[in-house]
């Protein structure tokens, strides 16, 4: 029988290593045994990444709005200074 962490979902890894997986999953108990451990840590591995890579995104996204925000922020600044100006040069 195959080791249950071996079984990765289609939407999770790259279509490669499902295969692959798959394949090992057909061999004779001896090799399967061998190649097992290794083919485990490039799942872990590739998991890892694309939960760094999620992480990314997301600060990436939060990055974003926080410009946006900065910037609306410093326009409207600019616009209370400039009025500012304008009444203390009616003055």
């Amino acid at each position: 029988m195959t080791n249950p962490r071996l079984n990765p979902t289609t939407s999770e890894l790259p279509r490669e290593l499902v295969e692959l997986s798959e394949r090992i999953a057909g061999l004779e108990p001896s090799q399967r045994n061998e190649l097992e451990p290794l083919v485990q840590r490039v799942i872990e591995s590739t998991r890892r990444r694309q939960r760094i890579m999620h992480l990314v995104q997301e600060a990436l996204s939060q990055l974003r709005l926080d410009m946006k925000y900065l910037v609306f922020d410093l326009e409207a600044t600019r616009r209370e200074r400039d009025a500012l100006r304008e009444r203390t040069d009616e003055d």
